[in-house]
């Protein structure tokens, strides 16, 4: 059980840690405007542009929330040498992220989605991407930049976050997977369909619930905490991890970790009531905060109920945000005889 002392402790030692993200990034790009009427060309709202914003998303949004925790993110990934590429690494060095795991690439393009944003409430999304895999050469760039950073740093957690945009390759994760084993290093994922029953042996495997049927190809999603408990343990034999988030949405999180084949536990945390803005990047922020305990060695039950707290308050926010540590530290306080 924590206390708010060792809840304090904890989150200062958030700074201390050092995390390699690896995965897909992107440009969220925003429009703000005022809709107060309907097009005279179709049925379709008219929004006066107020305001444009371009953020970290993808792989970029969960380094952007590691170092909204305190800690150092390091961001290994592939871009296009485009324009939006110049401007990916302009908002890197605005939030004054490290760009030297940022590859640009001439024969790939910088994977944006656009989203139009009217009296708060999203209007339309448009999605500008290259979803094939990384070819031989990008491979291999990439391949040695992961081995760089593993080697001249001490890399507390490897995060994989997986959007099926190509950087991760099953060779990628492979030899990823492979080297972090090697330097007793944790590996967290956030996986997607594509590549779904590819992260065999990592530590700590976050799907959701959509994520969980598809990648079990299961008939339709689980619809009780008992059914959700059954797909996790299918998929453990699949994977060999030892521990298993799933993310239910508005039902809050389930965690199963698996010491060894005759014991493991499980917690159920429920969520917390929210006045939801938008669910964009919440998964982000989950995986981003479960990373950082898992990395201290928190409980089970400790790493499921911060980060759902996390990803809960991330949704009250309109777009694409990272979590503020101060915010999540002060309602962690609220629960802290409760975990």
């Amino acid at each position: 059980m924590l206390n708010q002392n060792s809840i304090q402790r904890l989150f200062n030692d958030f700074n201390s840690l050092k995390i390699l993200v690896i995965g897909d990034v992107m440009i969220d790009s925003y429009i703000f405007g005022k809709v107060d009427r309907i097009s005279p060309e179709a049925p379709v709202p008219v929004v006066a542009v107020e305001k444009r914003v371009n953020r970290l998303g993808g792989a970029a949004n969960v380094a952007l929330n590691i170092r909204s925790l305190g800690a150092t993110p390091i961001l290994c990934s592939v871009i296009g040498d485009d324009l939006k590429g110049t401007a990916f690494y302009e908002i890197m060095e605005q939030n004054q992220m490290p760009i030297e795991g940022i590859l640009k690439s001439k024969n790939r393009i910088t994977t944006t989605k656009y989203r139009i944003i009217g009296n708060k409430m999203q209007m339309l999304r448009v999605d500008e991407e290259q979803v094939n895999d990384l070819d031989e050469g990008e491979f291999n760039t990439l391949k040695e930049c992961v081995k760089s950073v593993l080697s001249n740093n001490k890399i507390d957690a490897v995060i994989f976050q997986d959007y099926n945009k190509g950087v991760l390759t099953p060779a990628m994760i492979d030899f990823a997977i492979k080297i972090a084993i090697e330097n007793n290093i944790p590996i967290v994922v956030d996986p997607k369909k594509i590549n779904f029953l590819s992260y065999k042996n990592v530590t700590l495997f976050k799907p959701n619930l959509k994520e969980l049927k598809d990648g079990l190809s299961l008939g339709s999603e689980p619809t009780t905490i008992l059914q959700v408990s059954e797909a996790i343990n299918s998929l453990q034999q699949k994977l060999d991890c030892e521990y298993v988030m799933v993310t239910l949405s508005e039902k809050g999180v389930l965690i199963k970790q698996f010491r060894d084949e005759s014991q493991t536990s499980e917690f159920h945390i429920a969520a917390h009531i929210r006045n939801i803005a938008d669910v964009s990047g919440a998964g982000d922020t989950v995986i981003s905060v479960a990373t950082l305990c898992l990395a201290l060695k928190q409980s089970a039950d400790v790493i499921a109920a911060i980060s759902n707290l996390a990803g809960g308050i991330v949704c009250e926010e309109v777009g694409v945000v990272p979590i503020d540590k101060n915010t999540l530290l002060e309602e962690a306080m609220k629960i802290a005889d409760l975990v």
